[in-house]
């Protein structure tokens, strides 16, 4: 039986009426650009995130750039960030002039080490980029003391939805940062039929101005304050996400439950580790990704048994060819270097069914000779 790692297909065939008729009406209006659509999922994912604002923009890479720019972050600026992680985060403090400074993870649940995060801070860092990887939050609260005045920018692409528990009070995904960043490429767990973004805050005004630098600077047509960009959250898109943010919820409690099986499953197993989530926190597993040995000969089986995998990520972020100019060498982030050798990630989306996860419980367990 073929498992893929995702099946955007199953997913669709449950919401379809309820997705069709939400784009047939804007197709039917031919109001494309921004508009009510676009409003109306920046109110529902600022009420997600218990934040002020949700400012709608191209996608998730345009959400930390948008950020960035806000806190007037630029050209002989250093900005700490994790280098296990997708390039977008990185390539937006490149692209905005900035350098990135890279602090190792915690071996355990793959989020940036706040104590490492915290030897890293010099005077010339201007601001923190946390990142909440594979679907839970990193240590917000730890994260923003460490940083101290500095602002703190949550990339929570792989995270909407998920929380986080301090001093007894649950914490959303993007509400205690100085400014959060949602992704809604097709593939995450609020995901649209193209491209997404959505930058969160509680400051009127970094929301200002972001509403203004995606609109190529300027809140008045043909007028500029500023040059910004052409990022705009389109009308199609912000109405699919609407049409599908009813079920987050639900698809992400799905989740959870199908990663509990797998972690019962795999307990039993010396060779893999499975994911470690912090007591404080309540993941939406983007990704189930396990730490094994042997990993790229578990791949090639996996692939044999037409079970769908990935590797998040095979190459650190200091080691990326595009950013030899920092100086960093191998062996300067340890931590995130070996995970790049052990991690994989297997199917875990909601609607899976018992016999595709026994499947891969069982490609696996195979594999180590169980």
């Amino acid at each position: 039986m073929a498992v893929p790692l995702l099946d955007l297909k199953a997913q669709h065939a449950t919401i379809r009426d309820s997705v069709v008729n939400a784009m047939t009406k804007v197709i039917d209006e031919q109001a494309f650009i921004l508009g009510e659509p676009v409003e109306r999922l920046e109110r529902e994912v600022a009420l997600l995130s218990h934040t002020t604002h949700a400012i709608g923009c191209a996608n998730g890479t345009d959400a930390i750039l948008l950020a960035l720019r806000a806190l007037d972050i630029g050209r002989g600026d250093e900005v700490l960030t994790t280098p296990f992680t997708f390039f977008a985060t990185a390539g937006a403090v490149h692209n905005v002039g900035a350098r990135p400074v890279f602090a190792d993870i915690d071996p355990d649940t793959f989020n940036i080490s706040t104590v490492a995060l915290a030897a890293a801070i010099e005077p010339s860092t201007k601001a923190v980029i946390a990142v909440d990887l594979f679907g839970q939050m990193a240590p917000i609260e730890a994260i923003m003391d460490a940083a101290g005045s500095l602002p703190v920018v949550e990339d929570a692409a792989q995270s909407i939805g998920a929380r986080r528990k301090i001093d007894e009070k649950w914490v959303m995904a993007g509400e205690a940062a100085t400014v959060g960043t949602f992704s809604f490429f097709p593939s995450k767990n609020l995901g649209g039929y193209g491209d997404g973004g959505m930058v969160v805050t509680q400051s009127d005004e970094i929301a200002t101005r972001i509403r203004r630098l995606r609109v190529h600077g300027g809140m008045k047509t043909y007028y500029h304050e500023e040059v910004g960009y052409n990022s705009r959250l389109d009308a199609l898109q912000a109405a699919v996400l609407s049409a599908k943010l009813v079920n987050l919820a639900s698809w992400s409690a799905a989740r959870r439950k199908n990663a509990a099986y797998y972690n019962a499953a795999f307990a039993d197993l010396d060779d893999v580790r499975t994911p470690t989530i912090d007591p404080a926190n309540e993941s939406i597993y983007n990704q189930y990704t396990l730490r094994v040995a042997h990993r790229d000969a578990l791949q090639s089986h996996l692939k044999d048994k037409q079970i769908g995998s990935a590797v998040y990520y095979p190459l650190s972020l200091h080691l990326q060819p595009c950013f030899e100019y920092l100086s960093y060498k191998r062996g300067a982030f340890p931590e995130s270097e070996k995970a790049t050798q052990e991690v994989i990630s297997i199917p875990v989306y909601p609607e899976l069914k018992q016999p595709q996860l026994d499947e891969v419980i069982e490609a696996v367990r195979g594999f180590y000779g169980r």
